[in-house]
C-alpha cells in the first residue's frame, strides 16, 4: 500500500521509539497532522505558542530519557520556539524537531513565510537536514532519531517542505542503533587521580550525567578519601537529589559569589561539564570563576559515560569506601512574611516523594536549592540556557513524561509571562502540576545587574524593570485558561494552598505576593 511522506515520517518515528509529539502546526504541516489521524500510536499535545512546544519537549526528554518530536510551522514558527530550543541545546536534550517549510517548487517565489529555516535551525541543533522528496523522509527521520539520542543528546531538526509530506512514495525506515557513550580515557582518569593525591586544594565539578544519584555518590567517596570538594555546574538539565542521596551544591550565579567561592582552589577537575563561566561580562571582573593560576583538568566531556568515569576514578584511587548519607529535612513550615528562606523551609517539608521541580524562580529562589538537599527524593530541572520562559513548558513536558509524579514549577513572574499559554495545555491534559508564581512585580534580577555593571539608574531605567502599573493578576490569567488558582500574601496561606494542591489531581496555580 502506498503512503505519502508524512505517513512514512510518523511510522518511522514510532519505529524509532518516539511516541509523543508536542505541536503547534500551520498550513505547511497539515499533511503531517492528517497522518497523525491515520497512523495510530502517537500521542499529540497542542501548545498555543511554539516556545511552549519546544520547552515541553525539553522537559519531557529530561524525565523520560528519550526524545519527543515537535511539529513547528515554517521559519517564523521555528523562530517562535527558538529560545527554548536554545535552553534544550544547553541541557543536551534529545529532541526530533520537525519543521514545515514552503513546497520545494514554491520556495523560489518568496512567499511571505519564506525564511532561512536551515540557518535558524543550525544555531540550536546538533543535526539539521532538509528533505527534498517524499521517498527520503523516512530515512532522514530515522537518522534524526539516532542523532538526537547519540550521547550526550542533541536537537535534531528535520525540515519538511510541504510537498515532501503530501507526495506519495514514502518509505518507512527501520530504527537505527544508538552508539554507546564513549568511556573515559584511562590516561585522563590517571591524571585526575594524580591530582587528587598531590595534596593541593582540589575541586571536582560535575555536570550532565554525573549528576545522577550513583555518580554523585561516587564523587563523594572520592572527595572523602582525598580531601577534595565536589560541586555541580551552575545550571543543569537534571539533578537527582533529596533524602537518601548525597547532596551537591551548585556554583552560584552572582559573579562575586562564584569567584569568591572558587578562589581557594589550586586544581579543578571537570567531569561531564565545560569549564565554568560567568553568565555575562562585567567591567573589571573575570569571565570565569576558575582562578587564572589553577590547573584545569578535563577528565570527561559531556558526551562521555559519567557513571563509568567516576567509577573508574574511584577504582584508580583504591576503591574508597562509600560515604554514608547525612542530614535530614526540616519538618517546619515557614511562617509570617513570604521570604525566600521561609518558602524554602515549606518546600523542604511538604515536597512529596519522587516530585519533579521545574525551577525558574530566578532571584527570589536562590535559597531553594541548598535548603532542599534532604527533602523527599526528587529531580531538579533548571532552565539551562538563560533564555527566560522555560519553567512553565518544562513542567508541562515533565508531567507528560511522568504522569505518576507531582511536578512543582517554581516560577518568577516576569519570565512566566513569556510562556503563560502553557497553563492552557496543562488544563487540557489535566496534568498534576503545582505552579507557584513569585510575584514581586519587577525584574528583580535586572535590578541587581544594574549594580553589577556599575550603572546609576534613574526613573526611566527603573520603570523598564517594573511589572506594576498595572499589576498582573496571575490567578485571573490562570483561571481564564482553565487552571484554578489562588493568591497568598502570607506563609500560612501559602502553606495551606501548597499542601492542598499536592493532594489533588490536575493543575493548580498559586500567586505568592512577595
Amino acid at each position: 500500500m502506498s503512503m505519502n511522506g508524512a505517513e512514512s515520517l510518523v511510522h518511522t518515528l514510532l519505529a524509532s521509539g518516539i511516541d509523543t509529539c508536542f505541536a503547534n502546526p500551520g498550513t505547511s504541516e497539515m499533511h503531517f497532522v492528517a497522518a497523525l489521524d491515520r497512523v495510530p500510536g502517537m500521542r499529540c499535545i497542542l501548545g498555543l505558542q511554539e516556545n511552549v512546544v519546544t520547552g515541553a519537549a525539553d522537559g519531557y526528554a529530561r524525565i523520560a530519557g528519550k526524545p519527543a518530536a515537535t511539529l513547528l510551522h515554517c521559519g517564523p514558527g521555528l523562530a517562535n520556539g527558538w529560545a527554548n530550543l536554545h535552553n534544550g541545546r544547553r541541557a543536551n536534550t534529545m529532541m526530533v524537531n520537525c519543521v514545515g517549510d514552503q513546497a520545494t517548487y514554491h520556495r523560489p517565489l518568496d512567499a511571505p513565510l519564506t525564511a532561512d529555516t536551515e540557518g535558524l535551525a543550525r544555531a540550536v541543533s546538533g543535526w539539521v537536514r532538509t528533505c527534498t522528496t517524499a521517498e527520503e523522509v523516512g530515512a532522514q527521520a530515522a537518522v534524526a532519531a539516532q542523532a538526537a539520542q547519540t550521547s550526550p543528546g542533541t536537537i535534531a531538526t528535520l525540515i519538511l517542505p510541504s510537498d515532501t509530506c503530501w507526495n506519495d512514495g514514502g518509505v518507512v525506515a527501520a530504527r537505527l542503533p544508538i552508539p554507546a557513550a564513549p568511556t573515559a580515557a584511562p590516561h585522563a582518569v590517571k591524571i585526575a587521580a594524580e591530582l587528587l593525591r598531590n595534596g593541593k586544594k582540589t575541586l571536582i565539578v560535575l555536570g550532565n550525567g554525573a549528576l545522577r544519584a550513583g555518580p554523585v555518590a561516587d564523587a563523594h567517596r572520592i572527595a572523602a578519601a582525598t580531601g577534595a570538594d565536589v560541586i555541580a555546574a551552575g545550571s543543569n538539565g537534571r539533578v537527582e537529589r533529596g533524602r537518601g542521596r548525597h547532596p551537591v551544591n551548585r556554583i552560584p550565579y552572582p559573579v562575586d559569589q562564584s569567584v569568591g567561592l572558587l578562589k581557594q582552589y589550586a586544581q579543578v577537575i571537570l567531569v561531564g561539564t565545560p569549564k565554568p563561566v560567568i553568565f555575562f561580562a562585567y567591567p573589571n571582573k573575570p569571565g570565569t570563576p576558575v582562578p587564572a593560576d589553577a590547573q584545569l583538568h578535563v577528565m570527561t566531556r559531556p558526551e562521555h559515560d559519567q557513571v563509568q568515569a567516576l567509577a573508574a576514578l574511584a577504582d584508580e584511587l583504591g576503591n574508597p569506601a562509600h560515604v554514608p548519607h547525612t542530614g535530614a529535612a526540616t519538618a517546619e513550615l515557614g511562617r509570617g512574611k513570604i521570604t525566600t528562606e521561609a518558602f524554602a523551609a515549606t518546600l523542604a517539608t511538604l515536597m512529596p516523594e519522587n516530585a519533579i521541580i521545574a525551577d525558574e524562580s530566578v532571584t527570589f529562589g536562590r535559597a531553594f536549592f541548598p535548603a532542599t538537599h534532604h527533602a523527599a527524593p526528587h529531580d531538579w530541572l533548571n532552565v539551562t540556557g538563560g533564555a527566560i520562559g522555560g519553567g512553565i513548558p518544562l513542567a508541562t513536558g515533565a508531567a507528560i513524561a511522568a504522569p505518576d509524579r507531582r511536578v512543582i514549577n517554581l516560577q518568577a513572574d516576569g519570565s512566566a509571562m513569556y510562556t503563560i499559554q502553557g497553563l492552557w495545555t496543562q488544563a487540557r491534559e489535566n496534568l498534576d502540576i503545582t505552579t507557584v508564581i513569585f510575584s514581586n512585580r519587577k525584574y528583580q534580577i535586572l535590578i541587581g545587574e544594574l549594580a553589577n555593571v556599575g550603572a546609576n539608574p534613574g526613573r526611566t531605567a527603573m520603570d523598564m524593570l517594573d511589572l506594576g502599573n498595572p499589576d498582573i493578576d496571575f490567578v485571573k490569567l490562570s483561571e481564564g485558561m482553565g487552571v484554578p488558582g489562588a493568591h497568598a500574601t502570607t506563609m500560612e496561606q501559602l502553606n495551606d494552598l501548597l499542601a492542598g494542591s499536592l493532594n489533588r489531581k490536575g493543575p493548580f496555580l498559586i500567586e505568592a505576593i512577595i
